[in-house]
C-alpha cells in the first residue's frame, strides 16, 4: 500500500473516532473504548476493501459486515455516515428515544446495517449464515465480522466457529478486535480465551495476527485472506482499547463510561491534532 494511501485511512478513521466521539457526547451515553480499538478495522474495510454501494445498501450482490461486538455503535455509525450511508448530522441523534441510531444496531433502521446487534455472542452465527448462503447461491460477495475478546467467551461463538469450519466457508473473514480488556477487568481475569489463534486452528480455521492499528497489515490480511481456499479466516487483531485518546487507553473505565466535560474537550483536542497533522 502507498505511503499517501495509508495516511489517507489514518485520517479517515481519526475522523471516524471524532464523529463517534461527537455522537457519545450527544447521548452522553455510549461504549468509547471498544468503539476507537475497531476504528482503524472499519476505517480499512469500509474505505478500501469491501465491495459496496452506500447509493444501493440492499444489493444483493454486496460484501456484508455483522458487527458482532455490538455495543460499539459509535464507530459503526460514523464509518457509515462518513461513507455515505445517512446524513453526518443524524449522529448527533444517537441514543435518542426518537432516533433510527439505537444503542444496538437494528439492520430494519439504518442503511447499511446488514445484521441487528444486541446479546453478545450472537453475530458470528448471523455471519456463517450468510457466507453458507452465499455458497448455497454461487454467490462472489465476501461477508466480514468484528468480535470482541470477551464476546468468544460466549459459547456461541465456538458453535457457529465449528460450522464455518466444517462447510469451509473460504467467503467468511472474522476479526477478532483482541484489546483484552472487557466490562469487569482483562479477558483473562474474567474468562480467559487465550490462546485464541489455537482454538481456532482447532476449528478449521486460517488464522492471521495482527496490529489491529496498523492500515497496511489489515489491508494485507484482507488480501490473504480472499486468496484462502476451503476454510473461513479470523485475523486476531491486537488492539488497544480506547486507541487515539491518550487517558482512555488500555483503560477498562472506558469501557462504556461516558467522559466528563474536561475529558470530552481533552480528548477532542488529541482527536483534532492527529486530524490536523494528516491533511497537512
Amino acid at each position: 500500500m502507498e505511503e499517501k494511501r495509508v495516511k489517507e485511512l489514518a485520517l479517515t478513521a481519526a475522523k471516524i473516532r471524532r464523529k463517534a466521539l461527537e455522537a457519545i457526547e450527544a447521548a452522553h451515553s455510549g461504549h468509547v473504548g471498544g468503539s476507537f480499538s475497531v476504528a482503524d478495522i472499519l476505517a480499512v474495510l469500509y474505505f478500501e476493501k469491501m465491495q459496496i454501494d452506500p447509493s444501493d445498501p440492499k444489493n444483493p450482490d454486496r460484501d456484508r459486515f455483522v458487527l458482532s461486538k455490538g455495543h460499539c455503535t459509535p464507530t459503526m455509525y460514523a464509518t457509515l455516515a462518513l461513507r455515505g450511508y445517512f446524513p453526518v448530522s443524524d449522529l448527533m441523534t444517537f441514543r435518542n428515544v426518537d432516533s433510527y441510531l439505537s444503542g444496538h444496531v437494528e439492520m430494519t433502521k439504518v442503511p447499511g446495517v446488514d445484521m441487528s446487534a444486541g446479546s453478545l455472542g450472537q453475530g458470528l452465527s448471523a455471519a456463517v449464515g450468510m457466507a453458507l448462503t452465499g455458497k448455497v447461491d454461487k454467490k462472489d460477495y465476501r461477508v466480514y465480522a468484528a468480535l470482541g475478546d470477551g464476546e468468544i467467551q460466549e459459547g456461541q461463538i465456538w458453535e457457529a466457529a465449528m460450522a464455518a469450519g466444517n462447510y469451509g466457508l473460504d467467503n467468511l473473514t472474522v476479526f477478532v478486535d483482541n484489546n483484552n480488556l472487557q466490562i469487569d477487568g482483562t479477558v483473562e481475569e474474567v474468562m480467559s480465551p487465550y490462546p485464541i489463534e489455537d482454538k481456532f486452528k482447532a476449528f478449521k480455521w486460517n488464522v492471521i495476527p495482527i496490529d489491529g492499528h496498523d492500515y497496511e497489515q489489515i489491508a494485507d490480511a484482507v488480501d490473504e485472506a480472499a486468496d484462502v481456499k476451503g476454510m473461513p479466516t479470523v485475523i486476531v487483531a491486537k488492539t488497544v482499547k480506547g486507541k487515539g485518546v491518550s487517558y482512555m487507553e488500555n483503560n477498562v473505565k472506558f469501557h462504556g463510561s461516558t467522559p466528563t466535560e474536561e475529558q470530552f474537550s481533552q480528548a477532542f483536542s488529541e482527536i483534532d491534532a492527529v486530524i490536523a497533522s494528516l491533511e497537512v
